[in-house]
């Protein structure tokens, strides 16, 4: 026979999703990858460090010159080299110009 039970109702602990609030999560998660991790401000020159983290170039050069390990994780750092994160820095540049 088909299948006939219809799924349980929604409770106050797991009520359905408000209208946009999706949209909002999502937009949030965006702006949040647009934070360098050290500083908590939106970046502006985004790049690579070997940990494989994105932060705002001043503010992990600034941390270089006096540790030899991941801000993040606390784990010893490969090599000191910064790559630049166009991608990033392409997305954030077209989320100011219409951060709707």
């Amino acid at each position: 026979p088909p299948y006939t039970e219809s799924p349980p109702p929604y409770s106050a602990v797991d009520p359905p999703s408000a209208p946009g609030a999706t949209v909002v999560a999502s937009v949030s998660k965006l702006v949040e990858s647009f934070t360098c991790p050290i500083s908590m401000e939106l970046m502006s020159d985004p790049v690579f460090a070997a940990d494989g983290h994105t932060y705002e170039r001043s503010f992990i050069e600034e941390w270089l010159q006096t540790h030899t390990t991941s801000p993040l994780t606390n784990q010893p750092l490969q090599h000191k080299h910064l790559v630049p994160n166009h991608n990033l820095r392409s997305q954030i540049l077209e989320y100011q110009e219409n951060p709707h």
